[in-house]
């Protein structure tokens, strides 16, 4: 592809983006596109990915540690957005987010050397931090991840930054927070439950709680992999604002025009309870519909401080709380899901 000026006044170029029919990237692909640029993503077999076919997207069908023998999947990349992980889930094996995580990162990493990428960004996660002692954490706040995936997430940060530190190679970490919006399901439980007024607050409802609208992750993503501050650091990518989690409870119950949920539980018994759970199915390889980590949600602080992204990368986030949970909502009632 001829390299010339878009809209935005950017040099076009080709990237490559991993976990590309995901949601993240899958707004991420599609943002490239309109900026111009050509566009590789790397999907597995089993993906769902017409809407890159219609974005025009160039499909690499495969996994990260095949990238080496994927004649061309590199050749002539500029930049590469590394976005593919594999998901805290109930049930996935501490390996599996080791071999993607971890080593899935090192291939690939390896691959973009040898074919002399010149940028890579790596998606971590403020997940490495675990819960935050004194909000809103810096990126300099200390690494304390709280289960396999969060270890995982970690270990491919240090790995990435280990890498970026021997190489020629320009590298940045982006740390995304509490991603949400069209497309996203990781929030549609909560939006269901404050819907049908089954939500239940266990505990006070005090912790604090992050998001980040997909588009305001997808910008800083991309200004992640132009700015030539961006180099070598480390990037909390972060809505402006946080709050505690019952008036984010609230403000969901208002946009879906529903009570605000007034019932609480107490924490402790859940807990037990919850423990108790784990103990029973997992011997019998059962999922248990009530894990301890779950509880995470309504115990551990997760608000993050921003600023480093605002002055180094320019990065602003456009779409406000309110706006972006309206949004979300209204993709959900336009699927059905709710």
């Amino acid at each position: 592809m001829n390299s010339s000026e878009g809209d935005t006044g950017r040099m076009s170029k080709t990237v490559f983006v991993t976990g590309g029919s995901g949601f993240t990237g899958s707004h991420l692909c599609r943002v490239l596109v309109e900026r111009g640029h050509r566009v590789k993503a790397l999907v597995r077999e089993t993906s769902k990915s017409d809407h890159l076919k219609e974005l025009q997207v160039e499909l690499v069908t495969g996994d990260l540690s095949d990238l080496g023998h994927q004649n061309g999947a590199l050749q002539d990349v500029d930049t590469v957005f590394h976005v593919a992980a594999a998901y805290r889930s109930e049930g996935i094996a501490k390996d599996m987010f080791w071999k993607v995580n971890v080593d899935g990162t090192r291939s690939l990493l390896k691959s973009a050397a040898t074919a002399g990428v010149r940028r890579f960004v790596h998606c971590s996660t403020v997940g490495v931090q675990g819960e935050i002692d004194d909000p809103p954490a810096p990126e300099t706040a200390p690494y304390k991840p709280g289960d396999h995936y969060q270890e995982s997430k970690m270990e491919g940060e240090k790995l990435a930054l280990d890498f970026f530190s021997k190489s020629d190679m320009e590298g940045v970490v982006v740390r995304p927070v509490g991603i949400y919006g069209p497309g996203d399901t990781r929030f549609l439980k909560l939006f269901k439950f404050i819907n049908s007024g089954k939500f239940r607050m266990i505990g006070k409802g005090d912790v604090l709680y992050h998001l980040t609208y997909v588009e305001d992750l997808v910008d800083g993503i991309i200004l992640a992999g132009e700015s030539p501050r961006a180099v070598g650091n480390i990037y909390t990518i972060g809505g402006n604002e946080f709050l505690k989690l019952r008036e984010l409870v609230a403000l969901i119950a208002k946009t879906l025009d529903k009570p605000v949920p007034a019932t609480s539980i107490p924490l402790k018994p859940v807990y037990w309870a919850s423990a108790v759970c784990e103990v029973l199915c997992r011997p019998l390889g059962i999922e248990p519909p009530l894990y301890r980590r779950r509880l995470d949600f309504f115990t551990k602080d997760r608000a993050f401080d921003i600023s480093h992204a605002k002055a180094d990368l320019q990065y602003q986030p456009k779409v406000t709380l309110p706006d972006g949970l309206a949004r979300t909502a209204a993709w959900y009632k336009q699927k059905k899901l709710i």
